[in-house]
């Protein structure tokens, strides 16, 4: 130690430096785990407010129109809106970090759910519930996009072990699924004002957790891309999308997935309340059965993906969704309809945890939300047109529209096959880098 007392000791000056460094080794692991969990509660309140928000939203209006043409109609313009959100939100996730996206989201939600609650008190009935699936809509597609943000973050965390952190995020998506019908079910028998007041609550909440959540962003990464446009970003992420074949053809098989999952999912409180003659509980009930067979098998994905790759995973999973969207066209009872669904959301839930890990995989980290924001786009695109199809068709008909999905379907899968089958090895060649921990913000 020095005699002099302003003259600077290395050996001093070395001394807690190392120890500091220390320090903080030890509690990297404690700050990993607890940004994690963070992360994991923030998907886990969005998800489950968007469920019981996407499926009693075509419940309320069944239930005050009894029209088929209303539901699917209300499916349309809770979606529309949506591809709009998708477009805008990977740019300002990139600009403003995915914790204040989701912040923003909930408080446009809790704000929607107090005004329509005000609107059906001045009887503005069906309008107001519209209005709310549009504004809900929106803020659901641009919460989930900055969720899986934080889930991309959160697989270059785990390094080798993306599969395992994707399959967690679709569990927590499955629970949602299986809780939110039934919740929504159960709230909509006391009528649309109190399932409205949960909704709020149940924002709130969201927006509790990302205010103890610290920001997600490196800061040499706070200021990138501010200056560029919505646009410019979104056609950068499909330049990135354009540019990985594999990716690209897997969304496209995934795009088929979902237009029959969506026709599944208009037609069901139709087919359940007119066709089969049960309550709106019923409907519910049916959800509550597939999610708790899809939890199942997204438990079990993640060993597939890892022991059979992406490629089988995701298409074996559509063909799957192509049969039981043809069983479910010809079942004549609750039973036999609530176990052709619960067989279309568990192979819809196989493939998604594929798409997601081919997602964390291929897509660079510095373009990760635009770049998903141009798959979400192409993948989300089928469901206003599952409404729009809904809508045009007459509900005795709805049985044949389902045929005419699957067959779809099944061609949708058998032309990715041949196109992905040169592709193959990408979804499995390219891993990212595992995220630093010093990326990691300090007060985590």
């Amino acid at each position: 130690m020095s005699v002099f007392p302003f003259v600077d000791d290395p050996d001093h000056d070395q001394e807690p430096a190392d120890s500091n460094h220390e320090e903080q080794a030890q509690r990297r692991p404690h700050r990993q785990r607890d940004w994690l969990v963070r992360c994991y509660l923030i998907r886990a309140a969005d998800a489950f407010n968007s469920a019981v928000i996407t499926y009693a939203v075509p419940l309320m209006v069944l239930s005050l129109t009894h029209s088929a043409a209303w539901t699917g109609l209300a499916f349309l313009l809770e979606w529309l809106p949506r591809l709009g959100a998708i477009a805008g939100s990977g740019p300002l996730i990139d600009r403003h970090g995915a914790v204040r996206t989701v912040f923003a989201a909930s408080t446009l939600r809790a704000g929607a759910a107090v005004l329509t609650l005000a609107g059906l008190s001045l009887g503005a009935g069906v309008v107001a519930v519209l209005a709310f699936g549009v504004a809900a809509g929106i803020a659901a597609q641009a919460s989930f996009l900055a969720s899986e943000s934080l889930g991309n973050q959160a697989g270059r965390i785990a390094g080798g072990q993306v599969s395992r952190v994707q399959s967690r995020l679709t569990a927590i998506d499955q629970v949602a699924a299986l809780l939110g019908p039934l919740v929504g079910g159960a709230l909509l028998l006391a009528g649309p004002a109190l399932l409205l007041a949960v909704v709020a609550i149940l924002s709130a909440v969201t927006i509790t957790v990302t205010l103890v959540q610290p920001a997600e962003q490196h800061p040499d990464q706070a200021t990138t891309n501010t200056e560029e446009g919505a646009l410019v970003a979104l056609a950068q992420g499909f330049g990135v999308l354009w540019r990985r074949n594999a990716l690209l053809w897997l969304v496209i098989v995934i795009a088929a997935v979902n237009l029959a999952f969506g026709v599944i999912q208009i037609a069901t409180p139709i087919a359940v309340t007119q066709h089969l003659h049960r309550s709106s509980a019923a409907v519910g009930l049916v959800w509550a059965i597939a999610a708790a067979a899809s939890l199942t098998v997204v438990l079990l994905a993640r060993r597939a993906v890892d022991r059979l790759g992406v490629y089988r995973v995701a298409l074996v999973s559509a063909l799957l969704v192509a049969v039981s969207t043809a069983a479910a066209a010809q079942t004549g009872t609750l039973s036999t309809f609530a176990l052709a669904v619960a067989a279309v959301t568990s192979a819809e839930g196989a493939a998604t945890v594929a798409v997601r890990t081919a997602r964390a995989r291929l897509i660079p980290t510095d373009r990760y939300a635009a770049t998903l924001a141009a798959t979400l786009l192409i993948q989300r695109l089928p469901f206003p047109l599952a409404g729009l199809l809904v809508a045009a068709t007459p509900a005795r008909n709805l049985p044949h529209l389902l045929l005419a999905t699957a067959a779809l379907l099944t061609v949708a899968t058998a032309v990715g096959a041949t196109r992905l089958a040169s592709h193959r090895s990408g979804f499995e060649a390219e891993q990212p880098a595992a995220l630093e921990p010093a990326a990691l913000p300090e007060s985590a």
